[in-house]
């Protein structure tokens, strides 16, 4: 078939199996599992994926990690929530061999702050109206999640025999770190090429920059605040630092990856949380703030993290108190690296070819992603991997997250042609 808009039997045969009414009761059922990271709830969605991949005619690998072994590993990318049981799920479409395709998606969501503010004070009601299914996950990423499910579903249910099998890879903690990616591929589970379905705004992202937590702890010196001038406010020379990091925020921007050049700005840098003091009368002597850095696509992590440390020493070598009681630097939680798909890898049009055969309005346009994601860990194990999905990730860890439903069967339908393509 050489015109993409044309379809072939087979591929007319896998589109008019999809079954849009199971898709949207999978996606209701998936965001009422309320699956935070680090509670049991993001194991119970694990097991509910298993079932239904089963039900869809798949072979299932439903799995414990072994949580030690796995932060232990030298390359574990970290986490900001520690758990003591987590689980992988990969079903594969029957047939022998090294998958043609990985469809993946990650289950846990991030926590719905506070319950006042949403709408009808439930996050995970999977209240629809208009078309657009509300709640915590809908847009991160359970939509996603849902249309490659009803994609390899519809291929069974097709009874199409595929050369090649494609392979679903469910996984869990990718908000804080990338656990489930990175012990599926430690499992041994692979593919020729990857795509995730995080939510992409009808775009194509063959690229995320990366990010790391910063924490810094700013000393100061403690007296009573009605003689302040005999201390030195923790507070005061954070300010200090606050600009360096200002500057170094600016400097990082002023020449972003052509693919990041769309965005005001490619490589934030934001301080999340600032803590300081114990007492309102006391000059407070330790403030410690904890941010969120972003590593530039190609950036080594190590070099992210020299500028950011060379930034900070300086503006403390700057400073009369602080080149005596310089700050300290230290990075918790997850590394996410910088990922990008090899210039020129087929897996790129296969993806837009998939999607406007599918009914896209218009190709996709092809941009990168400011935010890490689990691309940096399959494209780091040499698979092209590439993000397609439903939803804005403006609207990712809102509380007014929602999905539009026929984005999410627009996707189904693209995910299960590009499979057919590549696969048979």
């Amino acid at each position: 078939m050489d015109d993409v808009g044309m379809l072939s039997e087979v591929e007319r045969d896998v589109l008019a199996a999809v079954d849009d009414a199971r898709i949207v009761a999978d996606l209701r059922e998936l965001v009422q599992i309320p699956s935070v990271d680090g509670t049991p709830t993001e194991n119970e969605i694990q097991g509910w994926v298993a079932g239904r991949l089963r039900e869809a005619g798949l072979e299932v690998d439903h799995w414990q990690f072994d949580l030690p072994a796995i932060t232990g590993d030298l390359d574990f990318p970290g986490w900001e929530v520690e758990r003591a049981d987590a689980w992988g799920c990969v079903g594969v479409t029957p047939g022998g061999g090294t998958p043609g395709l990985i469809l993946n998606g990650h289950v846990d969501v991030v926590p719905v702050g506070d319950l006042a503010a949403w709408p009808d004070g439930d996050p995970f009601s999977a209240r629809v109206s208009d078309g657009i299914m509300y709640g915590r996950g809908t847009c991160d990423m359970k939509g996603g999640v849902a249309a490659v499910i009803g994609a390899v579903a519809a291929i069974t249910a097709a009874g199409v025999t595929l050369r090649k099998p494609v392979a679903v890879h469910t996984v869990v903690g990718e908000e804080d770190g990338g656990l489930g990616a990175f012990g599926t591929l430690k499992r041994g589970h692979s593919g020729e090429a990857c795509l995730i379905a995080e939510p992409t705004a009808r775009g194509v992202i063959p690229a995320n920059a990366g990010s790391l937590t910063f924490r810094l702890e700013v000393p100061g010196l403690a007296t009573h605040g009605s003689t302040r001038t005999r201390g030195v406010s923790a507070i005061d020379k954070f300010a200090v630092i606050q600009q360096a990091l200002v500057a170094l925020e600016i400097a990082r921007n002023r020449d972003p990856h052509p693919l990041l050049k769309h965005l005001d700005l490619a490589n934030p840098l934001s301080v999340g949380t600032v803590q300081a003091g114990d007492w309102a009368s006391t000059v407070p002597d330790l403030l410690i703030a904890e941010g969120r850095y972003g590593v530039r696509l190609g950036e080594a992590v190590d070099e992210a993290r020299q500028a950011f440390e060379q930034a900070v020493a300086e503006a403390c070598a700057a400073d009369e108190w602080l080149r005596e009681h310089p700050a300290k630097i230290t990075w918790p939680g997850g590394v996410f690296a910088s990922g990008l798909l090899p210039e020129g890898d087929p897996l790129l049009d296969d993806t837009l070819q998939a999607a406007t055969a599918a009914g896209a309005p218009g190709v996709p346009e092809v941009i990168g992603g400011p935010y890490g994601s689990d691309l940096r860990q399959y494209a780091a194990a040499g698979i092209p991997t590439l993000q397609y999905g439903p939803g804005d990730v403006r609207y990712a860890h809102a509380a007014d997250e929602h999905v539009s439903l026929a984005e999410v069967l627009h996707c189904a339908r693209a995910y299960a042609l590009l499979a057919v393509r590549r696969c048979s």
